[in-house]
């Protein structure tokens, strides 16, 4: 159903506290927690004795207990204590996952086979850690397919539609955008420029600027998640292709997972700096982007109702497509090597 041997996302560092969480991750019922040395740890979600979600139990120092009988399990799937019986079953564990943590995202391996053992280490996000920029993110669970998140983040120009009240601005200088889409490998980027724009809410909220603007958006497409960079300065300010230009920064972190083929997960964090002149402006960045991203919600999940009403029929292409479309094949391409490595 989906492209294997791949990092995808299963949680936010923030998430994982003093419970244990449940999560559905390319259909496989999976219980993330964290050990008191503070790792983070992933089991098959259900106990090797009467089947009860391993997430109805609780944490104690050793691992995990089955909140039916008080079977114990440690982070590598092994029984490691059965209340009222000295002798532990061989066959009494459950399936471990490969999950790292790093940069405040949590990432699982999500192999071919149980033993298929990560071919690279997780992707880097260095926003996160990056003094110069605040951060804080959230989660949405959609009722859509994965792919169409995807497309909706690959194509920007949808904002001076949805997105007025916050990150909107003019909808026919979004369309008219000139918009340089690249390929390399498993990556698309997209990157579009508006010159001479009025500021969109968000943006006049968060910076002094002096009247019209020059925008930017870069979209980095990965198969598990998106990185993308948008601003602004003043217009005429600085050159729009130099990597270190100020301005007002907007870095959005989005980690698509399917949940099933129908349902998906969408981590999502936004970082942002401030004017050195003005009062913190992260809180209202922070709420109008999650304002945002329900728009995005309501959006795509009525988009597929209607698919799934006219049975899905095929849809016609326009000059905002090519990046989604590329993204598409490259998910087709990996998909397909999913299923032959299957038939070997």
């Amino acid at each position: 159903m989906f492209p294997r041997n791949q990092w995808y996302v299963a949680a936010l560092s923030s998430e994982l506290q003093d419970k244990p969480v449940a999560r559905t991750l390319l259909g496989e019922p999976v219980v993330l927690f964290r050990t008191p040395s503070g790792e983070v740890a992933a089991l098959e979600d259900r106990c090797c004795h009467r089947q009860l979600p391993l997430s109805y139990g609780t944490l104690e120092d050793a691992g995990i207990r089955c909140g039916y009988h008080g079977l114990l399990f440690g982070a590598d799937g092994k029984c490691l204590e059965i209340p009222g019986q000295e002798k532990v079953p061989v066959k009494a564990f459950v399936k471990p996952y490969t999950v790292k943590e790093r940069n405040q995202i949590v990432w699982i391996w999500m192999g071919q086979a149980d033993d298929t053992a990560p071919a690279c280490e997780p992707p880097e996000y260095a926003v996160h850690d990056n003094p110069k920029y605040q951060f804080k993110g959230g989660l949405f669970h959609y009722e859509a397919p994965y792919q169409l998140i995807h497309d909706n983040l690959l194509d920007l120009s949808h904002l001076g539609y949805v997105h007025l009240k916050t990150i909107g601005g003019n909808a026919k200088l979004h369309m008219n955008a000139p918009t340089r889409v690249e390929g390399d490998g498993d990556t698309v980027r997209v990157v579009r420029w508006m010159k001479d724009s009025t500021p969109p809410p968000t943006y006049t909220a968060a910076w002094p600027y002096k009247g019209l603007i020059d925008r930017w958006q870069e979209i980095e497409f990965n198969l598990s998640y998106l990185a993308i960079w948008t601003g602004a300065t003043d217009a005429g300010a600085e050159d729009l292709a130099a990597p270190e230009r100020g301005g007002f920064h907007m870095r959005g972190f989005h980690g698509i997972t399917p949940e099933t083929e129908t349902t998906s997960h969408y981590f999502w964090t936004i970082a942002s700096n401030s004017h050195p002149d003005c009062d913190d402006n992260f809180p209202t960045v922070y709420e109008q982007t999650k304002n945002t991203f329900a728009e995005d919600k309501v959006i795509i999940e009525a988009q597929y109702q209607n698919m799934l009403r006219f049975d899905n029929p095929p849809g016609v292409d326009i000059h905002v497509d090519v990046g989604a479309n590329r993204a598409r094949r490259i998910i087709s391409r990996l998909n397909l090597q999913t299923m032959e490595s299957l038939k070997v």
